[in-house]
């Protein structure tokens, strides 16, 4: 099998909180709404991300553990989405610094507790540049 695409589908209760969330702090554009199932587009053809409420006893809530890379252009995105974070008032989970890894980022969290990790790629330091193939 060799998928072209992957999106993701979160199962929650309320699709609210993500229509606001996502659409507001992250810019995403609704792509498919009806009403128990959302679809959203980051960019003119960038990723898509879902949510939905379940239809099934094997469609189990969302229960954490999760984190989305979101992968900018360039640090001025990185540090305009930060300066867009903070003054919406959202959590920080990880405050906007380089890491030697290889990238300059912060975390927050969406309304369900998914992680969301922006970054921009840096040189990695000379301790992580090995771990890369």
């Amino acid at each position: 099998m060799l998928p072209i695409g992957i999106s993701p589908t979160i199962v929650v209760e309320d699709l609210a909180p993500a229509r606001t969330f996502y659409t507001t702090h992250l810019d995403g554009r609704l792509i498919f709404d009806c009403g128990w199932y959302i679809g959203l587009m980051f960019g003119e053809n960038g990723p898509t991300l879902h949510f939905m409420q379940p239809h099934s006893p094997d469609h189990k809530l969302y229960q954490g553990g999760l984190t989305y890379n979101l992968k900018l252009a360039d640090a001025a995105k990185v540090e305009a989405a930060h300066e867009r974070i903070l003054k919406a008032g959202l959590p920080m989970v990880m405050p906007l610094e380089d890491h030697p890894w290889g990238d300059r980022g912060f975390c927050t969290l969406d309304p369900y507790g998914v992680a969301l990790y922006v970054y921009v790629e840096i040189e990695p330091s000379e301790d992580f540049k090995k771990f890369y193939l």
